[in-house]
């Protein structure tokens, strides 16, 4: 005959058990950063707008994921948001004339950096700046612009 005890302690282990696996999923859907500053590096690059772009936002090549978003910046002197970019060191044979694009994952999904490598012998580095950018498409001034040009061409 089993005891009382022993259906104690089996119980407590189960509830120990269900706790971790709660806590691992609260860090996997919380998405922690995975990059450090050990294994990786910053990388900055300005926008015109950023949309909808969030700190730790995915950077992606070629639709692999190769970092994320660390920080966004307004910069004062020129009103354009600065993207500072962190960067996994195993992906650091990106050319300097690497160029970054704003994009929406699906039709109206969160938004993510795309890099473009260039052809240029020199590699991104700490501290390097991707001068080629591409803002963000904002649905609505798409929208607006058609109704615009749809509304000038009914006055000609």
């Amino acid at each position: 005959m089993i005891s009382k005890r022993f259906y104690e302690v089996l119980v407590g282990l189960f509830m120990i058990a269900g706790m971790l696996a709660l806590f691992v999923l609260a860090f996997k859907v919380s998405n922690f950063s995975q990059y450090g500053n050990d294994n990786s590096f910053h990388v900055t690059a300005a926008f015109d707008n950023v949309g909808d772009l969030k700190v730790r936002a995915p950077v992606t090549v070629a639709g692999v994921r190769v970092g994320e978003v660390y920080k966004i910046d307004l910069d004062p002197k020129t009103f354009r948001a600065n993207v500072t970019l962190l960067i996994d060191k195993n992906e650091s044979a990106l050319p300097d004339d690497t160029s970054a694009k704003i994009l929406t994952a699906g039709l109206i999904g969160a938004n993510y950096i795309s890099l473009l490598p260039g052809y240029a012998e020199n590699m991104l580095k700490e501290g390097s700046v991707i001068t080629e950018t591409q803002p963000a498409l904002i649905l609505e001034n798409v929208i607006g612009q058609f109704i615009y040009h749809l509304d000038d061409k009914k006055k000609k």
